[in-house]
């Protein structure tokens, strides 16, 4: 994915960087929880190896990622190590942690 300005660009072109051979055996709700300044609330299903990304909340996710919409588009744009953030508290997971393994691998992040 080309650097991207917005959270809302992020979800927008999210299925262009998907890479379906890393999602082999997904079958997951994610649901992301962006706060602060363009921040907001999207929810992608995988599911048969396809992304289907929405706005909002979702009843029941399967894993539940949070951070601060800067932190987000910083890992989306390479200038922030995904497992840095999580190491130092700024993304936070609830759910299944091999998911959040898979999110990494699948959107190439």
């Amino acid at each position: 994915m080309a650097k991207v300005n917005s959270i809302q660009e992020v979800f927008e072109h999210l299925d262009e960087g998907f890479q379906s051979d890393k999602a082999e055996g997904v079958n997951a709700i994610f649901q992301f929880d962006l706060t602060g300044d363009d921040g907001g609330k999207y929810w992608v299903k995988v599911e048969d190896k396809q992304p289907e990304v929405h706005e909002g909340e979702h009843d029941a996710p399967t894993m539940i990622l949070t951070a601060s919409a800067a932190d987000y588009l910083a890992m989306v744009n390479g200038e922030l190590a995904p497992m840095t953030a999580f190491m130092q508290g700024r993304v936070k997971v609830k759910g299944d942690m091999g998911l959040a393994m898979k999110l990494q691998a699948m959107f190439g992040l």
